[in-house]
């Protein structure tokens, strides 16, 4: 049975948007207001979410249940995946006291707390960013800080700050090449609009960690730091989006910022150290207060040792970014043939043995091909595809993982001791893993029911200022999802149509949509619930959402702007990339 989406179910559009967004308001009310436990919002949201999608949106409630267990199952893999064998790598160095050997060689560059948040925050997580999704970037961290020291709402909220200027081009560019398939505009030209929106947050968003952290204070302490901190990622950034494209983005900025920092702490230090581990402002109250921490000087033979598991883990997860690996392990070559499909030609990648085996698509029944997503979200009417994938060699969790067994093994831990201690470490993610899923259980039956789209269309009713609110649509879509790829699969048509309505180039209104919903992942519950799980600190994701909920409004807001600039005002209208040639235009 063939189901279109209605996006005005009530012939109201205000009343319409308003039950669209009930879901919305459970999940995040209940985490920052009523102060519930992640799981028990997540449940109440699922709950919320299922009610309007079938007694509004008049969605098939067979349709509505597979929904939600279709983005169950996307929780458990990869995203819970993730998690849990990064919480399981952490949990073996800290055992082993390798991480603290590691915590103290970091302190070694610099025992200025500013100066590790620049470090690890912001250019490490980068890194990671760039080479991983889900969730990565942010649990690597926030175990980092954690062991250095830094209180558990400090240790989050910082690292979900820092986590947004790379998000556009995480994965290898993914977001962006995702944009480019929804849209159909050209990839080149999307990376080139995206990388002129972004190196002015890339700028901006470390002096806004430090003095979120610190405050102008703070700030004033370290600002050359800071300032080549985010110019040396931002100048490749603009380069290698420009003219490379979106795949090694990050990668390529983080290793310049990684490096251009540490060689100037060769030369320059700070006339005053900060070693106040909390947030300012927050020097009393429900943050728990740290254990002290005293740094050591170790051998470097023990340092080296200490860093092995995450150089381990840093190659693995690297690898498995790589598309050709990634077919690989899916069971696809690179080797090309042509075959015959009913009667025409079609040219396929030649299967390797294990094809079918470490990648099973299920597609699931009622569900997939089922609904078709209709104008004015898009163009013409789409069916919305419903197939899990059970990639269980490919899933960045399984990198991780990978690693993390050679790292335990090289640390001295027996089979029977790795297995003991993976078991402590599902006890103790287990509601966080829960929580996962039943989070983008509800996203995944919002985008199926088209509740999303509803919200998504009341931005589209703004005109003249419609540059701004689309960019906040991008925010949106990335605070509901979790994901930058995913927003821009949910608005990029969208984003299009509009623009092309409202003669706007369809570029800049596609490229703001990613560049505005890095500064939501911030918020998204997903992220909020692994940075609460890396810290150990469960019952205050509502503590995390509301201390980083006002950084992530103001700067996407701050984005919208920009783009709203590059719109209508001279000089910065002529930084937008139009055309199907991309950079290559200008």
């Amino acid at each position: 049975m063939m189901w279109a989406q209605v996006y005005d179910p009530l012939n109201n559009t205000v009343l319409s948007t308003l039950c669209a967004a009930v879901p919305v308001v459970v999940l995040l009310g209940g985490l920052a207001v009523l102060r519930w436990s992640a799981h028990v919002a997540a449940f109440w949201g699922l709950v919320s979410a299922l009610a309007v999608a079938v007694f509004v949106f008049e969605m098939p409630a067979s349709m509505a249940g597979m929904s939600a267990l279709n983005g169950a199952l996307f929780g458990l893999l990869p995203i819970g995946w993730i998690v849990l064998n990064i919480i399981f790598l952490y949990q073996l160095t800290r055992d082993k006291g390798y991480f603290k050997v590691l915590q103290d060689s970091i302190a070694t560059i610099t025992d200025d707390r500013r100066l590790q948040l620049l470090l690890i925050a912001f250019a490490f997580g980068a890194f990671f960013e760039g080479a991983a999704v889900c969730g990565t970037p942010v649990a690597v961290t926030v175990a980092i800080l954690i062991g250095l020291g830094f209180s558990p709402l400090a240790a989050s909220g910082l690292s979900l700050i820092a986590n947004t200027a790379p998000v556009a081009y995480g994965a290898l560019g993914t977001p962006v090449i995702t944009l480019a398939k929804v849209t159909g505009l050209d990839e080149m030209a999307l990376s080139a609009m995206v990388g002129r929106q972004l190196p002015f947050f890339s700028v901006l968003v470390p002096f806004w960690l430090i003095w979120a952290f610190s405050g102008w204070k703070g700030v004033k302490g370290v600002w050359p730091a800071i300032l080549v901190t985010g110019v040396s990622f931002a100048i490749p950034q603009f380069l290698i989006s420009n003219y490379h494209g979106p795949m090694l983005v990050d990668v390529g900025a983080a290793m310049v910022s990684m490096a251009s920092l540490t060689l100037f702490l060769k030369f320059w230090k700070p006339k005053e150290v900060w070693r106040t581990t909390k947030l300012k402002g927050h020097e009393s109250g429900r943050d728990d207060e740290p254990t002290p921490t005293a740094f050591a000087q170790h051998e470097r033979g023990l340092v080296v040792r200490a860093w092995v598991p995450w150089f381990i883990l840093t190659i693995f997860v690297f690898a498995w970014g790589f598309p050709t690996v990634k077919d690989a392990l899916n069971g696809l070559s690179q080797e090309k043939r042509v075959v015959v499909v009913d009667g025409k030609e079609k040219t396929e990648q030649v299967p390797y043995a294990w094809k079918g085996t470490t990648k099973v698509d299920f597609p699931l029944t009622g569900l997939h091909e089922q609904i078709e997503k209709v104008p004015p979200v898009v163009a013409k009417p789409v069916k919305e595809k419903a197939v899990y994938s059970l990639n269980w060699l490919s899933a960045t969790g399984t990198s991780i993982f990978i690693a993390s067994i050679l790292s335990g093994l090289f640390m001295g831990y027996s089979f029977a001791g790795l297995l003991r201690k993976y078991w402590e470490t599902i006890v103790i993610t287990r509601y966080s893993l829960m929580t996962i899923s039943a989070m983008l259980a509800l996203g995944f039956v919002t985008r199926y029911s088209g509740t999303d789209a509803t919200l998504g269309l009341a931005f589209a009713h703004t005109g003249f200022l419609y540059p701004f609110f689309g960019t906040m649509l991008g925010w949106l879509g990335v605070a509901l999802t979790g994901s930058d790829t995913a927003s821009n699969v949910l608005f990029g048509g969208l984003q299009r149509v509009t623009a092309e309505q409202l003669n706007l180039s369809p570029e800049l209104m596609a490229a703001a949509n990613s560049s505005g919903g890095v500064m939501g992942k911030m918020i998204d519950a997903q992220s909020i619930v692994v940075a609460s799980t890396a810290t150990r600190w469960y019952g205050h994701e509502g503590d995390i959402l509301r201390y980083v909920f006002w950084h992530s409004i103001v700067l996407a807001a701050l984005v919208g702007v920009v783009v709203t600039l590059q719109a209508y005002v001279p000089p910065f209208t002529d930084m937008v990339v139009s055309g199907t040639t991309g950079a290559a235009a200008h």
